[in-house]
């Protein structure tokens, strides 16, 4: 019994697994913003392009 509390004490496999796994949410929140933040500069552009070509139309 002895002999398995050492062996359990010393393996590190869980916390390495554990670790990784917060490394990858914190790399997916980071990708998340970033695509929120592409996304909305990119309806912006499109709204602005849109209202430019509505606008074209209207001074002829």
């Amino acid at each position: 019994m002895g002999q398995f509390l050492k062996s359990f004490a010393k393996n590190e496999s869980g916390a390495t697994a554990i670790e990784y796994g917060l490394i990858a949410a914190g790399i997916a929140v980071v990708i998340i913003g970033a695509v929120q933040l592409v996304g909305t500069n990119l309806d912006t552009q499109f709204n602005d392009i849109a209202a430019a070509i509505a606008g074209e139309g209207e001074g002829e």
